[in-house]
């Protein structure tokens, strides 16, 4: 284990650590972590300020904007109103309406984050309608947006598959291709278990109000006053619009941060969202802390993390042929990691792994891909894995010690069924 190494893992616990204690911001323990990588040489000034240049980090920024604009349309209320009349008044099922369309978007789009864009400002314009905390439903909202994605064989799922059949033909496995389908087969009862926990069982680990929530519903009805028309329909069309451009956005050939960005100043010059106080609309607390994990997942990439689980997952994986051991190992490892790092990094560190183990032991790697990537996207423990943590920490509020609480159940459950069901539809003996 060389020194690098060494003073990397040091200033992670360290961040962690104050993540936990929360005695000053955030924001500010991860800009601090970003510092001390640049000065102990873990990073260099490259790597340092990627994170601001990310696209994940502008994808997410302007996707503020443009859900700001959306949320001051007449439109939300109209079809808060509509939801509640269809549900007789019941939060509950307009929820779980919200929820299954959260769902059925993750296997269109993605990235859950922008599915969580597009579907949060109407999550919140109910909570805000019902007089029902935020903070007890936006955590389920987002961890339906991630754990959901690529499930079902839509899009997602297709553009998956053709990255693991690419890796798997990389490394040897010629005979077989992984399907759409597979993810299907392998991980449909994610979907039930995810949305039955998040109807039953989430809010009794959620905070029933945070302080950060009242200001942010204060300040949405302070801003919600009415639109000139010009602009309030100006400000629906620019959302949709949005949202059906980055929905189809590969097939245009378009960056989707590039889609966000016009979006949200298409919604400044129409008046949609207050040109002089545009950028009060983009929480930069939760941008810095994002970009300073960002550079800590750089750094614990570059300094050899990654290979040094990889060598260890290898070790102890040793000559067995049990599925569930396996499996457990391959869904655990990387959903540890991914709590750290980008979960699409976790992902590329650990399927060549995966490849190269059932290569060594003769295993059919189907089942094992489908585990790496389904721990991978376990990843609303911390908000540095995805940017919708984040943007659903600055909705509702949360501190770190409040994605743990809310977290932990939803994982275990989540690893039960990956390691004993997905292993038993797609064994690797």
């Amino acid at each position: 284990m060389n020194t690098q190494l060494i003073i990397c893992l040091v200033i992670f616990i360290c961040t962690l650590v104050s993540f936990l204690l929360n005695k000053i911001p955030m924001w500010l323990t991860s800009m601090i972590s970003l510092a001390a990588l640049y000065i102990t040489g873990c990073i260099d000034a490259s790597g340092a300020l990627s994170g601001f240049s990310n696209t994940n980090t502008i994808l997410m920024a302007t996707m503020f904007v443009v859900a700001a604009g959306f949320r001051r349309t007449t439109l939300v209320e109209t079809m808060c109103n509509g939801i509640l009349k269809l549900t007789k008044g019941s939060f509950k099922l307009a929820f779980l309406g919200y929820l299954v369309l959260t769902a059925l978007l993750s296997n269109f789009i993605a990235s859950p984050m922008v599915v969580y864009a597009i579907v949060s400002p109407l999550v919140c314009a109910l909570c805000d309608k019902a007089n029902v905390s935020r903070s007890l439903y936006i955590f389920p909202l987002m961890v339906t947006a991630i754990a959901t994605c690529g499930i079902l064989p839509g899009p997602t799922a297709i553009q998956m598959s053709g990255q693991f059949s690419g890796f798997m033909e990389t490394y040897g496995f010629t005979g077989t291709t992984f399907a759409p389908t597979n993810f299907f087969l392998g991980e449909w009862p994610v979907i039930i278990v995810v949305i039955a926990w998040a109807m039953l069982l989430s809010g009794k680990f959620l905070p029933a109000e945070t302080k950060a929530a009242v200001s942010e519903k204060k300040q949405t009805a302070s801003a919600s006053s009415a639109l000139p028309a010009a602009s309030n329909t100006a400000g629906i069309i620019i959302f949709f619009a949005t949202i059906l451009i980055l929905v189809f956005s590969a097939q245009l050939k378009l960056q989707t941060w590039w889609v966000a960005l016009v979006g949200s100043l298409l919604m400044v010059v129409c008046g949609v969202v207050d040109q002089k106080n545009a950028l009060r609309d983009i929480p930069w607390d939760m941008i810095l802390l994002y970009v300073g994990a960002l550079g800590l997942g750089t750094a614990l990439t570059n300094t050899g993390a990654g290979e040094m689980i990889g060598n260890a997952l290898a070790a102890m994986v040793g000559g067995t042929h049990n599925n569930y051991i396996l499996g457990a190992l391959f869904f655990v490892i990387p959903f540890l990691m991914t709590q750290v790092m980008l979960n699409r990094a976790v992902s590329a560190v650990f399927v060549p792994i995966c490849l190269l183990t059932c290569s060594a032991l003769g295993a059919n790697p189907i089942g094992l891909i489908m585990l790496v990537n389904a721990g991978s996207l376990t990843a609303f423990m911390t908000p540095m894995a995805t940017p919708a943590v984040p943007m659903a920490m600055g909705d509702a509020g949360y501190e770190l010690k409040d994605l743990l609480k809310g977290g932990w159940l939803i994982s275990i459950l989540l690893a039960v069924v990956y390691i004993f069901y997905t292993m038993t539809v797609f064994p690797a003996f």
